[in-house]
């Protein structure tokens, strides 16, 4: 990290991806150019998961190439009359795979949803019926983690 100055410990960068409302997957096209896109996750230990459609370019992407950068952001504020802005971040770098078990995957969107929509948990098991079947879920272990903030 270039800026030492505003580099976070382990603990830290992991409560920016437990605290940011989206975090953002990098992931390598065919022809070798970058891809990016936003994603609700949630944590558990040294795994994130996330849910995706079962097809498409980032899915095509993660299967071909699994190594992949994740980048959450929070606690952001422009200071008024200053050319800056304060942030908190976290960037993991990674290897995903998808989760294959039923159980497995009923807990990972149990997680997301615990910590993205709580208020409609009572219509979660409903949900899971009708929806598993045709919903990925992926889990990208964190291989590297930092922690940045820019106090402003």
């Amino acid at each position: 990290m270039r800026r030492k100055d505003r580099e976070m410990p382990r603990d830290f960068a992991e409560a920016v991806l437990d605290r940011c409302i989206y975090a953002v997957l990098a992931t390598v096209n065919e022809d070798g150019t970058p891809y990016c896109i936003p994603l609700s996750i949630a944590r558990e230990g040294d795994w994130l998961y996330f849910h995706s459609a079962q097809e498409g370019r980032k899915i095509d992407n993660m299967k071909a190439r699994n190594r992949v950068c994740l980048c959450g952001v929070g606690d952001t504020q422009v200071p008024e009359g200053r050319f800056t802005i304060a942030y908190t971040s976290a960037v993991v770098t990674g290897t995903v795979q998808a989760v294959q078990e039923d159980a497995e995957k009923i807990h990972a969107l149990r997680l997301i949803c615990l910590r993205h929509t709580p208020e409609a948990l009572a219509g979660f098991d409903a949900a899971i019926a009708r929806q598993l079947a045709v919903t990925g879920v992926w889990k990208l272990h964190i291989d590297e983690i930092s922690g940045k903030r820019n106090q402003a």
